[in-house]
């Protein structure tokens, strides 16, 4: 038997771990149930820090991980399912490609960045979406300590209003003065069609963010989209022009590519839906996990949010049932009653927040103190332990806050 995980993101390393996990606690060799993940790099992208400085430091090895729980890894980029003869094509970097049969599979693919037709968004803009784009912005911003200072050079628009919005535009001013020197006078603009900033958060945190922004000197246009650029900056909706060199494009992301080639059926960001135990509703042997799937999270009409507190916990879920259904024991339901969001705020600290209803429980320094914690102990992987890591993938406990 054969279980396939495509992605190595948070909910994909948790389907491994889980898996192996369940099939540890069975007493089941790995000859008997393979459990192979399937990724470009044996690397998790710590994608939740991007916005930082140093991105190319921002990513764990997996490779001994998966090896002390007798996880097979397959290099390459899985290029098409085909859920009727259960297969998966595989191209390599090189170019070759393999088919990998299975008897389950997990779709992992986590999601990506939405890039709309907008005029010179393509040519102009810049992301902390992926490795590379932060990778490239982080670059940009260093390249720009060779031009004169000007407003252009020193001004810099986020497009996008929500978290990753929030969190590029609070870290910027200190980034900037960090390679501009520290007299340096950047301007950083959120631009969001929202009447509000942080709409998703609701009133209740509302103030602190809007106290945040003003502390770090960051303006807010609201009510108005970025309606194209070019090399001297925006323009808006509104018809404002704004000059600068840096715009961060960061409004809204969907579901990977690859969930289109499951025949089932998906929402509007692209997610599949699956049943309370990650099943690819209308699909046999296929799971979907993390950003790839709308899953509910309890029965009062909570969904999981894309986002890595809610893939780790999901990915542990769906690689025990789909091991599960391999080995006929009992699956496991997905719930994540438990919700909480922290949010960096740069030099104004962090915003911490409980529940659905996102009740403000810390701010400043002290909420500072644990998304840095969060950011630099929790997210990342087990040590490549055995005992250990399959002992970090119970679905019952990851992410049990």
């Amino acid at each position: 038997m054969r279980l396939v995980i495509i992605g190595a993101g948070f909910a994909g390393m948790y389907a491994a771990l889980s898996s192996a996990r369940l099939r540890d606690i069975q007493g089941v060799s790995p000859e008997d149930l393979e459990i192979a993940l399937v990724s470009p790099e044996p690397t998790l992208v710590v994608r939740p820090r991007l916005y930082e400085p140093k991105p190319e430091t921002l990513t764990a090895p997996l490779l001994d991980v998966l090896n002390a729980i007798d996880v097979v890894y397959v290099q390459g980029s899985a290029e098409t399912v085909d859920t009727k003869s259960r297969t998966v094509q595989i191209v390599t970097a090189k170019g070759t490609r393999k088919t990998l049969p299975y008897d389950r599979l997990v779709v992992a693919t986590g999601s990506r960045l939405f890039r709309p037709n907008v005029p010179g968004l393509a040519e102009h803009g810049f992301s902390v979406d992926q490795l590379d784009d932060a990778i490239a912005l982080d670059r940009h911003l260093h390249n720009l300590a060779a031009q004169p200072p000007s407003k252009a050079r020193d001004t810099v628009v986020v497009a996008g209003g929500g978290f990753t919005g929030i969190e590029a535009a609070t870290e910027i001013p200190t980034r900037l003065r960090a390679i501009l020197g520290k007299d340096a006078e950047p301007r950083v603009i959120i631009v969001d069609r929202n009447d509000a900033i942080a709409p998703d958060m609701g009133a209740g945190p509302r103030p602190v963010i809007e106290d945040a922004l003003r502390k770090c000197g960051v303006e807010t246009q609201l009510g108005a989209g970025v309606a194209s650029l070019d090399k001297s900056g925006v323009t808006l909706s509104n018809g404002v022009h704004i000059e600068c060199a840096t715009v961060i494009w960061a409004a809204g992301i969907r579901a990977a590519p690859l969930t289109a080639q499951i025949p089932a059926e998906r929402d509007n960001f692209g997610r599949l839906l699956v049943d309370r135990d990650l099943r690819v509703t209308s699909v046999a042997g296929v799971f979907a996990t993390g950003d790839a799937a709308r899953a509910a999270c309890d029965d009062v009409g909570n969904y999981a949010l894309m986002s890595c507190q809610h893939a780790t916990r999901m990915g542990a879920f769906a690689g025990n049932n789909a091991a599960a259904e391999l080995l006929g024991v009992p699956t496991k339901p997905y719930h994540q009653k438990a919700y909480v969001t922290c949010l960096d705020l740069g030099e104004a600290g962090a915003l911490f927040t409980r529940g659905w209803e996102r009740k403000v429980e810390i701010v400043g320094e002290q909420a500072k103190k644990t998304k840095q914690e969060i950011n630099t102990v929790w997210i990342y992987p087990p040590r490549p332990e055995r005992a250990a890591a399959l002992a970090s993938a119970d679905p019952e406990r990851v992410t049990d806050l």
